[in-house]
């Protein structure tokens, strides 16, 4: 079994990242989880070693990337970003380069949420941009790089996010009524988070893997 292991977290002080910083603090697996954040996480342990930055900067605290796992749980909206440029930059340019520098600096596994629908070819400039990073990603030397695509993520955030709530509550309605919706039913945060803990448990795992809804459910 697995132990005195170190995590890197980008995104802990979003939905899925939350949770998943408080699944690694309590698990036994992990000795130390390093945080890199623009604002000061509201969870305090002994474990976690913060560092706030700039991640327009990132290139400055490479060397700092270090760990056995990274975990990217980075995103935000086009409205809270202000535009396609700055949302690219978030959701794209920001993880790909701490996948890049983390694998530079020998982190062995890489995990990703990214979104059901990902396609680096897709006429949907939210679903090519997640394509491009999985496609991206995939070329970096990890010895595991595991890609979750859950659907609307459901749960409480400390900046609402309007235009998920509404989805979530449409995409379960429309899932009750219509069943070939199922796969794009809305999935809570915490699951996604569970399933990512779970899978970095595993001790046989392929290259390359990609977790869809159900996949991720059973994971969790």
């Amino acid at each position: 079994m697995k132990k005195n292991k170190t995590a890197i977290i980008i995104g802990a002080t979003g939905l899925v990242g939350g949770k998943l910083l408080n699944y690694i603090i309590n698990d036994e697996v992990f000795s130390k989880v390093l945080v890199f954040t623009r604002r000061k996480i509201k969870i305090s342990s002994p474990k976690i070693e913060e560092h706030i930055i700039d991640f327009s900067e990132i290139e400055s605290i490479k060397d700092k990337i270090r760990g056995d796992a990274i975990f990217s749980c980075l995103g935000t909206t086009l409205k809270q970003a202000g535009g396609k440029k700055a949302q690219y930059e978030v959701d794209y340019t920001y993880q790909y380069l701490f996948a890049k520098f983390a694998s530079q600096n020998n982190v062995g596994e890489y995990f990703l949420v990214s979104s059901s629908g990902a396609n680096d070819r897709s006429r949907f400039f939210y679903l090519k941009m997640k394509g491009e990073l999985e496609t991206d990603v995939c070329k970096l030397n990890f010895n595991s790089i595991n890609i979750f695509q859950p659907s609307v993520l459901i749960g409480e955030r400390e900046q609402k996010r309007t235009g998920e709530i509404i989805g979530a509550k449409m995409s379960n309605f429309f899932t009750k009524i219509i069943p070939p919706l199922k796969k794009y039913r809305g999935i809570k945060g915490e699951t996604v988070a569970k399933a990512m803990i779970n899978t970095y448990k595993l001790e046989d795992k392929d290259k390359i893997n990609i977790f869809k809804l159900d996949e991720i459910h059973n994971l969790a």
